[in-house]
């Protein structure tokens, strides 16, 4: 990830002067600096935003040698990055659900997002990290829209021994989420897990659904899976769930194929919710918990 980005920084930084850094001199690293990050999927505002802080840090900094000035506009920018990614409201989906648990209560999760971003195979990869860390689950087959979605799902659960609550194509989702939510309360199950059908943001019908199903159960947490490799689409998809249902946080699939990184820049500035989880394989095992410090580091070395 960043390939680009970190040849770039090298020669951005040459643009600077090694006496005092001014906005004069800062310019044209700078502009460098914003239109990498463009070139590799990060929103234009996202970009101006991370550029903007990085020459406060630096504007009045004095430095005498060029190999200085590199390692002072790195440490700004990976300064400037992790502001954007560390999340005012942070979120541990286990520890979450550990919480509720002591209090005798299931955690609800909804999971959101557009066709052919992996949430099916997403919300499987969770439900088999809830159940290695001890936590009985439930599934309920909420995409009663997408031909073969319910056996999708049938088939996950089979795979990792978890029941699946369901009911016909063309069911109202709302209903089966709440079937699965009573089922875990008579029964005593830890999380439920609550599959939707893919939508395009665009498509009122289907946001109005997912706005019932967020009424009607109440989830404690509404997730995003997007695609890392959309670029600007996952980015404007993020902002449509989340201005329809304010989501609590975001998983980004595909990671591991990802060349260029912006869209986990792009999603937590634009909803202001953390990036938790990511996508780096097709296996149950590949999903990882995503560390602002990693993914920062691996901008600027």
């Amino acid at each position: 990830m960043f390939e680009k980005l970190r040849g770039a920084m090298d020669s951005a930084v040459t643009k600077a002067t090694t006496k005092e850094l001014n906005e004069k001199n800062l310019a044209d690293a700078v502009w460098d600096l914003q239109m990498v990050l463009i070139q590799n999927d990060v929103a234009v505002d996202v970009a101006e935003h991370i550029c903007s802080l990085t020459k406060e840090k630096l504007i009045g900094t004095r430095t005498g040698r060029l190999e200085k000035t590199g390692k002072l506009f790195k440490t700004a920018i990976y300064e400037s990055i992790m502001e954007v990614l560390t999340p005012k409201h942070p979120l541990d989906p286990i520890q979450f659900a550990s919480d509720k648990k002591a209090k005798g209560e299931p955690t609800v999760i909804l999971f959101v997002g557009v066709n052919g971003t992996g949430k099916t195979t997403t919300l499987a990869k969770l439900a088999n990290l809830y159940k290695k860390n001890g936590f009985s689950i439930v599934i309920a087959a909420g995409d009663t829209f997408r031909a073969g979605s319910i056996e999708q799902l049938e088939e996950h659960g089979k795979r990792l021994g978890i029941r699946v609550i369901k009911q016909n194509y063309g069911a109202d989702a709302a209903a089966v989420a709440y079937d699965a939510i009573s089922h875990a309360r008579a029964k005593g199950i830890d999380v439920v897990m609550i599959d939707s059908a893919g939508r395009m943001q665009s498509n009122k019908n289907l946001i109005s659904e997912m706005q019932k199903i967020v009424r009607v159960t109440e989830p404690d947490l509404k997730i995003f899976v997007g695609d890392a490799l959309a670029g600007n689409d996952a980015l404007s998809q993020a902002k449509e769930f989340n201005d329809a249902i304010k989501i609590d946080g975001a998983i980004l699939t595909k990671v591991d194929a990802d060349p260029s990184g912006g869209a986990a820049l792009s999603v937590a500035f634009v909803t202001g919710r953390p990036v938790i989880y990511i996508g780096v394989g097709q296996g149950y095992e590949d999903l990882r918990r995503f560390e602002p410090q990693w993914f920062a580091q691996r901008i600027v070395d």
